[in-house]
């Protein structure tokens, strides 16, 4: 159901509290041919409202002969910044920077950031935004898994439906996503409400089970049957299964690039105003998924680069895949059981 622009201006001031926003500040928003019209302009009014110094600069969309669909997240690497040296300079300049296009695993984005700007995604629907707008909640509990993440030194991933993969942590950041950017040089998601870091390179062993019902993004469906995946040292060395096992085989296979197989950032999901079922609802091209991604208790993992952690894999292949009914482990605790996280936590603010 659409929501009114008034909804969806009270939101995004709500965000944009939350991300510190002050008057006389420079917002720039940052648009493509994609970008939803209602959250351009509620973005627009609602930085206004607060003071702010507001631009638009608006970049003509890449890589579509490229990818082999229209989602954003579909083909990395290349952006409408790769080569703009005044587009960087303009967001450079900018305190605050409102993607609305999609600016994803890219240099231009860590020099961004590098120069103290902040940058705030937000490409879901306006309704998705709308219900997950978030809130201070958010960040305490995403940051105290992020300290349990920080301390261990072995994910271990288990599920009834024969998922057993080992992942050795400590050498890359934990990231936490929590759908607001409240320090400098600091990049978020709204909406989003996860914890994830990167394995160790070429350490992680073993298998993962993609039970039907669990989501391949950015396929954005609902597997079907079974798919089985062999890990070792790292790489992704076997896929098997039916239909399902063959699609996502062939994707892969068709950026002709060996990293498209490694172990990309591993986590959890811990927001609870996210549904595994919403996917189901919505054609394929009007979003990106981002419920999928952030539903309390899923296990979310991904093939690919791993640059957006300082990593050297920079390849245009990303796929994230979250699984359901997995018990998460961090040096043999469960931080999640069967699928429902354990950390107690109670949401208590506004």
């Amino acid at each position: 159901m659409a929501v009114s622009d008034h909804d969806l201006i009270e939101a995004w001031k709500k965000v944009l509290t939350l991300s510190k926003l002050e008057p006389g500040q420079t917002v720039t928003v940052l648009t493509s041919a994609t970008t939803h019209p209602q959250t351009l302009s509620t973005a627009l009014i609602a930085a206004g409202m607060l003071g702010a110094v507001v631009n638009r600069l608006d970049l003509p969309p890449v890589n579509g002969e490229k990818a082999l669909s229209r989602d954003s997240l579909a083909y990395l690497g290349t952006t409408p910044l790769t080569g703009n040296k005044a587009a960087i300079a303009a967001l450079k300049e900018s305190d605050l920077v409102l993607d609305l296009m999609t600016l994803l695993f890219s240099p231009e984005q860590h020099d961004i950031l590098k120069s103290g700007a902040k940058i705030l995604l937000a490409v879901e629907p306006p309704e998705v935004l709308v219900r997950l707008t978030p809130k201070p909640d958010d960040k305490k509990r995403v940051a105290a898994a992020a300290a349990l993440m920080t301390q261990a030194r072995e994910m271990h991933i288990v599920s009834d439906a024969g998922t057993d993969l080992r992942c050795p942590l400590g050498d890359f950041p934990v990231i936490q996503e929590y759908g607001f950017v409240d320090q400098p040089g600091r990049w978020d998601h709204w909406p989003s409400g996860f914890v994830l870091t990167w394995p160790n390179e070429l350490a992680t062993q073993g298998t993962i089970v993609i039970a039907r019902g669990d989501i391949l993004l950015p396929m954005k469906s609902y597997v079907q049957e079974a798919i089985h995946v062999t890990v070792k040292d790292g790489f992704v060395t076997k896929i098997d299964g039916a239909l399902d096992a063959e699609l996502l085989n062939e994707y892969m296979a068709s950026f002709k690039d060996p990293d498209a197989y490694a172990m990309s950032h591993i986590g959890w999901g811990l927001q609870p105003r996210a549904h595994w079922s919403t996917l189901a609802m919505y054609d394929r091209e009007a979003t990106i998924g981002m419920d999928a991604r952030a539903y309390e208790g899923n296990f979310l993992f991904s093939f690919g680069p791993n640059n957006e952690a300082g990593g050297k894999r920079a390849t245009a292949c990303h796929i994230d895949i979250p699984l359901r009914h997995c018990t998460v482990m961090l040096d043999g605790k469960p931080v999640v059981q069967e699928g429902k996280v354990l950390d107690n936590f109670q949401y208590t603010l506004a």
